[in-house]
């Protein structure tokens, strides 16, 4: 199956690198080019886009915005969208994550961790890049503070709703770690580990395991700083 690619970046000279990137690809293909988030929300429906590299930053239509329009688009629950932005400690990328992206990357990555990247997100898997891990997550959480339950009767009755296996499960996710790593801690199989991840998921309503510490972290399961 071929991965269908489309680029939303207001630079025209970086679009035309990573089309060459891209392409070069055999499993992998770009479909289109957005110089905006409004356009890049019109060619993910029109050209039925697996995966978008959202700039985070253009004129008109801003790549936060666009994200949101695309998560919040029932036609497009299959398309993920990674973020893509010059500064990876930019407050723009938690919000990101919260408005429906699948992760982000730093434009100064290497070309093998954005190939991977396009392949890890059509796989419906979260993109959290290595400065993205759970300190940078929670220190941005904390600014606001973990969201209080209660005030959220819908989350809290989802989250009571998780085995404690899952939520021990969903600890790990939070901590940036991987299905094998879980596996080791909880001395389980990476099979058991993946199947209590997608019922987590589908329990808390979550696109894929980046919308997962979103909600571990705003939900108050997981503290900011704290020992994972």
């Amino acid at each position: 199956m071929t991965i269908r690619v489309l680029l939303a970046d207001d630079q025209t000279l970086l679009r035309s690198a990573f089309r060459v990137l891209v392409d070069s690809e055999p499993d992998m293909e770009v479909v289109g080019e957005a110089s905006d988030g409004a356009e890049a929300v019109r060619l993910a429906r029109e050209e039925r886009a697996d995966v978008v590299l959202m700039d985070i930053r253009m004129p008109g239509t801003d790549g936060l915005a666009a994200t949101r329009l695309i998560s919040a688009d029932p036609e497009l629950a299959g398309v993920r969208v990674v973020i893509l932005t010059t500064f990876e400690v930019d407050d723009y990328v938690v919000q990101s994550l919260r408005a429906g992206a699948s992760g982000f990357l730093g434009k100064g990555s290497e070309p093998d961790e954005m190939l991977n990247a396009i392949r890890i997100a059509a796989e419906g898997e979260a993109l959290l890049s290595p400065l993205a891990t759970k300190g940078l997550i929670a220190r941005f959480l904390a600014q606001e503070g973990p969201s209080d339950p209660d005030r959220d009767p819908d989350r809290a009755e989802k989250l009571q709703s998780l085995t404690v296996r899952e939520r021990e499960v969903l600890v790990q996710v939070a901590g940036g770690h991987s299905n094998d790593e879980i596996a080791e801690r909880l001395e389980v199989s990476p099979l058991t580990v993946k199947t209590h991840v997608n019922r987590a998921m589908s329990k808390l309503g979550a696109r894929d395991r980046a919308q997962l510490v979103v909600v571990a972290y705003e939900s108050g399961l997981v503290r900011p700083r704290g020992d994972q």
